[in-house]
């Protein structure tokens, strides 16, 4: 078929609404998806955006929120109009994901109680400890159920007048489609779920409502957490006023069957397929995190391995940084000035992949560099807040090359961390790990510093850089489909049956040389917790 004829196709799937829509809230972009029913991509939107720190909270404000739902979507709708000449008034199925954990407290009337706090946020490690302790189950300080213990440890006025807690993509499902359900991935990241039942452990639900009772609220936990839902399920429908907020033109109907929200981890599962038993997937954005789907439970509580779930409700063992590529991006732009002060535009040269392939000729060990690019805290390494900090020996080899490869290194250092316990510790067999993210898109760079950091072959697919969005619209595609094949079949089959990949091998040089990079890593943790302990300017003074 030729490409006048493909147009016309895709045109036609749009105007009759025979699409499927994602749409995700990531760290530093919301970004939308739409794909045919192969899971080929039609279009794409996005809207940039920056969480902010209020009185020590991290936070996007709720108009941020709905301004950024409205510009992504505004996005992709100029992008169908410019390039299929039509305008959008219907999708077949849709989906909201994003960045998991973090609470955001409602009331009675749908009113926000307090700040929404993101998973960046560190101030619950009281609570957590204690949870940990009571379920005999490690529960993060990022996780929802964390943060509303956190609450009442505090003594928070607001919490008597609590109706519902949840997550982002729960919440922007909610005013969308004015149903108060999450996905079981995304659910698991809020509190711990039973596998067999695909829903909240209820012995955990029992133990946490005696807290509660105490406390003389009026509420249990079920009433105030999200439905829990799996992939396939349908979560609701868009109402008039959800669509009135997605698409200020008004040109978008009503009516559009939703999937079952998911946190950016299941939707990274689904991007990569890797769902089944045995396949993993590592993301690496602003907060970088693996994901294992284990054939049995661990022998051990960990407590740098969340246990979540994939989107239809299998096992699975989770790594998570909190900081990710935030330093690299921070380098690329003091590159970016310095190009300026030359004369030059920096937008005339792709800085990012140049400054990415120079580190391929850093020494393997990173030339003595050691860098912690820890804007917030650090659940893994057990440090509550951040401070970026490069460190290097006078003899140390101090070159751009080695300076990148330190960013690069550190940026899954923490990850790699938490997998050393999975693999070395509890010997979890994993068969295939793919690799997604910003990161990845720069060709056989992070890949093979990964493959070096888990000694394992590490694929990217294709589709590397669509990421989280498009694992949504495919969740969304599969709810419309009411298939009858598992999730795993439907993406081996029907999805990635033809998908191109490239795989790279872990080297010997790079192994000896990350294992080599990571001591010096672990033993100058001590330099970053007291860094974080002395230092404490106030850099707008």
């Amino acid at each position: 078929m030729d490409r006048k004829a493909v147009m016309m196709e895709d045109r036609e799937i749009i105007e009759k609404g025979l699409d499927s829509l994602g749409i995700e809230f990531g760290s530093t972009n919301i970004k939308a998806v739409l794909i045919d029913d192969s899971g080929r991509v039609l279009a794409k939107g996005s809207h940039r955006w920056e969480n902010s720190l209020k009185d020590g909270i991290w936070t996007y404000s709720y108009q941020e929120i709905d301004d950024g739902l409205r510009a992504a979507y505004s996005s992709l709708r100029k992008a169908v109009e410019e390039k299929y000449s039509v305008t959008i008034k219907k999708v077949g199925a849709m989906g909201i994901s994003a960045m998991m954990h973090g609470i955001i407290p409602l009331g009675r009337n749908g009113e926000p109680l307090s700040e929404f706090q993101t998973w960046r946020n560190s101030n619950t490690q009281k609570a957590a400890d204690l949870l940990t302790d009571l379920f005999h189950f490690n529960i993060p300080l990022r996780w929802t159920i964390a943060h509303l213990y956190q609450y009442m440890l505090d003594d928070e006025k607001f919490l008597g007048d609590l109706d519902f807690a949840t997550t982002l993509d729960s919440y922007m499902t909610w005013k969308l489609t004015g149903e108060r359900v999450t996905g079981v991935g995304d659910a698991s990241g809020i509190f711990p779920i039973d596998t067999r039942t695909k829903d909240y452990d209820q012995t955990m639900v029992d133990a946490f409502d005696a807290i509660i009772a105490e406390k003389g609220y009026g509420w249990r936990l079920r009433d105030v957490l999200p439905v829990v839902k799996v992939a396939g399920d349908t979560a609701g429908h868009l109402i008039k006023e959800g669509a009135a907020l997605l698409d200020e033109t008004g040109n978008l109907e009503p009516g559009i069957p939703f999937a079952p929200p998911e946190g950016d981890a299941g939707t990274g599962m689904v991007a990569t397929n890797a769902v089944s038993p045995r396949t993993g997937n590592i993301s690496a954005g602003t907060s970088t995190f693996a994901m294992v789907v284990t054939e049995k439970p661990l022998k051990e509580v960990h407590r740098e391995i969340d246990i979540v779930t994939t989107p239809d409700g299998a096992t699975c063992a989770m790594s998570h940084a909190n900081n990710g590529t935030t330093d690299i991006n921070a380098w690329h732009d003091i590159f970016a000035q310095f190009t300026e002060a030359l004369g030059l535009d920096p937008k005339n040269y792709d800085l990012y992949t140049i400054l990415c392939k120079a580190s391929l000729d850093g020494d393997p060990d990173c030339g003595g560099l050691v860098n912690f690019g820890y804007y917030s805290g650090e659940g893994v390494t057990k440090l509550n807040e951040g401070r970026p900090l490069y460190v290097r020996m006078p003899d140390s080899h101090f070159t751009l090359a080695n300076l990148m490869r330190a960013n690069i290194y550190s940026a899954l250092a923490a990850v790699k961390l938490g997998m050393d316990i999975l693999m070395k510790d509890e010997q979890v067999q994993i068969d295939r790990i793919t690799g997604h993210g910003g990161l990845f898109g720069t060709k056989g760079v992070a890949q093979k510093y990964l493959a070096a950091a888990i000694n394992t072959p590490v694929t990217v697919l294709s589709t590397a850089t669509e990421g989280g969005p498009w694992g949504m619209a495919l969740l969304a595609l599969y709810m419309k489909k009411s298939y009858e094949k598992s999730l795993p079949e439907f993406l081996d089959k029907d999805i990635f049956s033809g998908m191109q990949g490239e795989t790279v091998e872990p080297d010997k040089t790079t192994i000896e040389g990350y294992e080599i990079f990571m001591e010096h890593y672990k033993a100058a943790l001590e330099i970053e917790g007291l860094t974080i302990k002395q230092i404490r300017w106030d850099n707008r003074n």
